[in-house]
């Protein structure tokens, strides 16, 4: 499902203009990756957490030149499902 679609079924089932919807759902992802960029998670009861993830200094391979590069260490954004979410996916999952 893309943007445009999420938009679209929004406005159907609620009756707002889709142009409504795409500026409500457009702040609502930057007010999350500017949460995420400043380190504060953003937990949503039911549905789940964007957390920020840290990964430690590490050495990896270039595989091309052969030669070993440092990593260094860094902060990656990440999605924890809430448990009911788990488990309404499970139910529904086609088998």
């Amino acid at each position: 499902m893309t943007k445009a679609e999420i938009v679209a079924d929004i406005a159907q089932k609620t009756g707002i203009e889709k142009v409504a919807i795409q500026a409500t759902v457009e702040e609502f992802m930057t007010v999350i990756k500017e949460s995420l960029s400043r380190g504060e998670n953003v937990y949503l009861r039911g549905f789940g957490s964007f957390i920020v993830k840290k990964r430690a200094e590490k050495t990896g391979r270039n595989i091309s030149k052969n030669t070993t590069i440092i990593i260094p260490a860094h902060n990656i954004p990440a999605f924890k499902p809430a448990k009911t979410f788990v488990v309404d996916v499970k139910k529904n999952s086609v088998k």
